[in-house]
């Protein structure tokens, strides 16, 4: 057999190895760790995403994987097209039956402890999950990075981040020199619920310029007594509050006139589902804790 006639024969053969060659980067597996360490790996782009978070609905439309999602839970209202998605459960209770039978290929799961027991059947069923809790606002712009590879939406993902990064560090740049600012962050009234300083609304605070008066607390969502309170003294006073409460939180603080944030009218009701959910919204809940602390600064010269 002839060189030419062997080099003829050897073209299609070169072709097809070096078709499966530059193929093969689209076949292989997509692999993260998720937020309490663990390494998520996945043998293709999710397509069958079930949210069991309000703030993980947010971070999955996001990361441009909305029409991905097949299930979610109560509350997850955010953006307007998650409020059709089907609903699997709540905040108390999830429907673990139904959640198996829609064969979903990825859950992204927000951990309390009504969650961890319940949970338990869903990791037995072999299903993958992504556990979700932002500590720090810049946490935000790395998960939308690593929900966008898992679910094969890479450039929207990238786009969300490259968005949030560029606000965050104009409000740290302006507010990184500014005088602290002692604060209060009431999450709920009766018993009085706030945050610790491993909390995401505790770093949008640090963000500010303001100082967690209970950041050192050991739980993340301690109960407060309000003679704790009223003995830390805060300059500002803010709550988060739902769209669905009937008397704002911070009207109990209104009665206590030795407080120094009544005293100076530094009492500050913000919108809860931006500060409480960690996800791409919360970077305007930081905005409005930014506002807030500077209007307290602005009260110091006119102080008794």
């Amino acid at each position: 057999m002839t060189t030419l006639r062997l080099a003829h024969l050897a073209i299609p053969a070169i072709s097809t190895c070096l078709s499966l060659i530059f193929a093969a980067p689209s076949q292989a597996a997509i692999s993260v760790t998720d937020d309490l360490g663990n390494a998520i790996t996945l043998a293709r782009p999710a397509q069958r995403i079930i949210s069991l978070s309000p703030h993980v609905t947010e971070l999955v439309f996001a990361a441009g994987a909305g029409d991905q999602l097949i299930g979610t839970v109560e509350y997850s209202d955010y953006p307007a097209a998650a409020k059709t998605i089907p609903r699997v459960g709540d905040n108390r209770q999830l429907d673990i039956e139904r959640i198996i039978a829609m064969k979903p290929d990825l859950l992204v799961v927000w951990m309390h402890g009504a969650f961890e027991r319940q949970l338990e059947p869903l990791r037995k069923s072999g299903i993958p999950y992504y556990f979700s809790e932002p500590h720090k606002l810049d946490d935000i712009p790395a998960t939308l990075l690593k929900l966008g590879q898992l679910f094969g939406t890479e450039k929207p993902a990238q786009i969300a981040a490259d968005e949030f990064r560029q606000q965050l560090h104009q409000l740290t740049t302006r507010y990184q020199n500014k005088p602290t600012v002692r604060t209060f962050y009431q999450v709920w009234g009766k018993p009085i619920y706030t945050l610790n300083d491993k909390s995401i609304v505790s770093d949008a605070i640090r963000v500010c310029g303001g100082e967690n008066i209970f950041g050192r607390l050991s739980p993340l969502a301690p109960v407060v007594g309000l003679e704790s309170v009223i003995q830390e003294n805060p300059e500002v006073i803010l709550t988060g509050d739902s769209k669905t409460q009937a008397i704002s939180g911070i009207e109990q603080w209104k009665s206590i006139g030795n407080l120094l944030a009544v005293k100076n009218n530094n009492l500050f009701v913000l919108d809860g589902d931006q500060l409480n959910r960690a996800g791409p919204r919360i970077i305007d809940g930081a905005k409005a804790v930014c506002e807030a602390l500077d209007q307290a600064r602005s009260k110091r010269g006119t102080r008794p």
